[in-house]
């Protein structure tokens, strides 16, 4: 078993305790020491504050909300401390947070990575050492999924489609657009058509979704 370049301490975040026990025991068999394990975002932060840790590890979802406590715990740590390295694990993308926490500090001491990894020892336990460091980890699952949510979301409109966008934007009805494109109110509504289809918005009554349509068109 090759020994790590150094003895981290580290404060683990977890709400499940077999795995905040499994994660314990790894990193102490790779010499590491876990100085405190908490099981919710307060005992992180607090553990953080009497520890002063080399590295945090954490999980997204934990106590009260299981939605993403510890994602959003790590980015006001990272926010209060900005060479504090932190690693998150997790079973899924949180998107929002995840850009957040990637953006926090200077971008260095950072690692997001899903849980599968963790059965990867070797690799997660490299990873670990690295965002200790000062590098940056990130599982390809999450690049994939952030380039995702940054590209632009009307790339898939097609320049008509866009026009009768913009238009509606404007206010405009089905009518008013049709005269101004010399088209028929059903070439108009077709057009809406597509593009509510192309940008997968959720399934609601056609007044709303066309809502949300403009307001993907105002942020693009």
């Amino acid at each position: 078993m090759p020994n790590p370049p150094r003895k981290l301490r580290v404060v683990l975040a977890e709400d499940s305790v077999l795995l905040r026990e499994g994660l314990i025991g790894l990193l102490t068999r790779f010499g590491h020491e876990v100085v405190a394990a908490a099981g919710d975002a307060d005992g992180l932060r607090e553990a953080v504050a009497a520890h002063d840790p080399d590295i945090v590890v954490t999980d997204v979802r934990m106590p009260p909300g299981f939605q993403d406590e510890g994602l959003r715990a790590a980015v006001a740590l990272r926010a209060e401390r900005p060479a504090l390295p932190v690693l998150v694990l997790s079973q899924y993308v949180q998107r929002s947070y995840a850009a957040d926490l990637l953006d926090s500090g200077d971008g260095t001491g950072v690692g997001y990575l899903l849980k599968d990894r963790v059965g990867q020892v070797e690799e997660f336990v490299e990873a670990l050492t690295q965002v200790a460091d000062g590098g940056t980890v990130v599982d390809p699952e999450v690049v994939r999924q952030l380039l995702r949510r940054h590209r632009d979301p009307l790339e898939a409109l097609t320049p008509r489609e866009r026009e009768v966008l913009g238009l509606v934007a404007e206010g405009h009805s089905n009518g008013e657009i049709a005269r101004r494109l010399v088209v028929t109110e059903a070439a108009v509504g077709k057009h809406i058509g597509n593009i509510l289809a192309k940008l997968d918005l959720p399934q609601a009554e056609d007044t709303h979704r066309r809502v949300l349509a403009v307001l993907t068109y105002l942020r693009a």
